[in-house]
């Protein structure tokens, strides 16, 4: 009898915990399913205008029999990829965490000039909603939004994004989007509104003086450009970008970022020390919990990043030729000879602006080089966190990060001597096949 009221309990709570999952991710759902009007219309030209020509008849048919209506959307995709295929536009993200170097490295494209689109962190606003709206994020819910919000601007058009801006934009005018002043493409003269006295916008542009972004206005901003780019550090798992890479309107290469976990913890305990406050005490004063949350989160990072790219390593056919790995570390001690490698794989020309850009910016000073700065003095970078993490908390991130440190090629330590030697190199000249 006891054993029949314990399955029942068992039974209701699953119950539970199930319809609360669903509930998240139908709320998600249900933003992501909004109806949407488009900004800013491709425009048909070719044989996709025929097909706008003889749209009339198309819908009479598709009342007849739903084939029509998929057919129509096929010759539609078929026409729009060879449109792009034949302009050799190129689509590329940039997948990291934070505290890897992503925001230096994305500057490599932001640099590109008047060909190349470039965003900072879109998927900032779809992390804060879901958080604001769940308490957590849904790894299930978040994935699916993070997916068809890059999907969208990549395809130039931010109505998706919108839905998940706080306070939503009125009129497709916003004056919260994040980091704006860090997108190059967003503070063009193209996209600069008249500036409005009295309007705060926290994430202004620094070099002109414009009025609130205007989201119509950058979407055909970046339809006019030849290749896009968008830098995040919020996608997991590699795979669940898949439906980009199969997507006949997208040229999507994938490049994915990664640095040593012992220097990301260490760069982490500096820049958000509120939030790294027990690994501190740790340090100073008892052994680390191996089985405590922020230990597990710390595991569980690293087991994501290393299951990326593990798949992207593989080469699937769905991932061939598309995929990249990278280490901060080779990017920091040969910066140009990466960024080329970097242009090689996505086919854009390595232009003189980015190649200076990249010749200021990893010869800076000590005073450029803040927390947040992509000026960097690069060679001191890669040996910097040695000295400022504890032996003890190093040896914790090769306990659980351990098959990580392995794939990408970083050394294990086994004495506080050993780390803190700098005659002895703790990354391994390792190859990552990319062709």
């Amino acid at each position: 009898m006891r054993i029949k009221y314990t399955i029942s309990i068992v039974f209701f709570v699953a119950l539970v915990i199930i319809e609360k999952e669903n509930n998240i991710i139908s709320r998600v759902s249900d933003k992501l399913t909004l109806k949407q009007t488009p900004q800013t219309p491709l425009q048909p030209s070719g044989s996709s205008h025929v097909l706008l020509k003889h749209n009339a008849s198309f819908t009479t048919l598709s009342k007849l029999h739903p084939a029509f209506m998929l057919m129509k959307r096929r010759l539609e995709n078929y026409t729009q990829h060879q449109e792009l295929t034949a302009r050799g536009r190129k689509h590329i993200l940039l997948l990291a965490t934070t505290r890897t170097g992503s925001s230096f490295v994305g500057e490599f494209f932001n640099q590109q000039g008047n060909n190349m689109f470039y965003l900072f962190e879109p998927l900032w606003h779809v992390e804060r909603m879901l958080t604001l709206e769940t308490g957590g994020t849904n790894a299930t819910a978040a994935a699916r939004a993070y997916r068809d919000v890059l999907q969208q601007l990549l395809l130039c058009d931010f109505s998706l994004l919108e839905s998940f801006i706080d306070p939503l934009p009125v009129d497709h005018v916003t004056t919260g989007l994040f980091r704006r002043e860090s997108s190059s493409s967003l503070c063009e003269e193209s996209v600069c509104s008249p500036f409005v006295k009295g309007v705060f916008e926290r994430y202004h542009c620094r070099t002109r003086r414009c009025g609130p972004l205007n989201l119509t206005m950058a979407s055909e901003s970046c339809l006019q450009k030849e290749h896009r780019a968008i830098k995040s550090v919020r996608v997991r798992q590699l795979e669940t970008l898949r439906p980009l890479a199969e997507d006949p309107r997208l040229d999507v290469k994938f490049i994915q970022l990664v640095r040593d976990p012992r220097a990301v913890l260490a760069s982490r305990m500096v820049a958000f020390a509120a939030k790294y406050k027990n690994w501190k005490q740790w340090a100073m004063d008892g052994d680390v919990p191996i089985d405590d949350d922020e230990v597990r989160k710390l595991k569980g990072n690293c087991d994501n990043i290393r299951m990326s790219a593990e798949v992207g390593l593989r080469q699937p056919p769905w991932l061939r030729r598309r995929y990249m790995l990278v280490r901060y570390e080779d990017i920091a001690r040969f910066p140009m000879r990466k960024a080329t490698e970097m242009y090689r794989f996505t086919g854009i020309p390595f232009t003189p602006q980015v190649k200076s850009w990249i010749l200021k910016n990893t010869q800076a000073s000590k005073e450029a080089s803040g927390v947040y700065s992509t000026q960097k003095n690069s060679s001191e970078q890669v040996e910097k966190w040695r000295f400022s993490i504890p032996f003890k908390i190093a040896q914790v991130v090769q306990k659980v990060c351990g098959p990580t440190l392995k794939l990408f090629g970083y050394k294990f330590v086994n004495s506080e001597e050993m780390l803190t030697d700098k005659s002895i190199s703790l990354i391994e000249e390792k190859m990552f096949n990319f062709l």
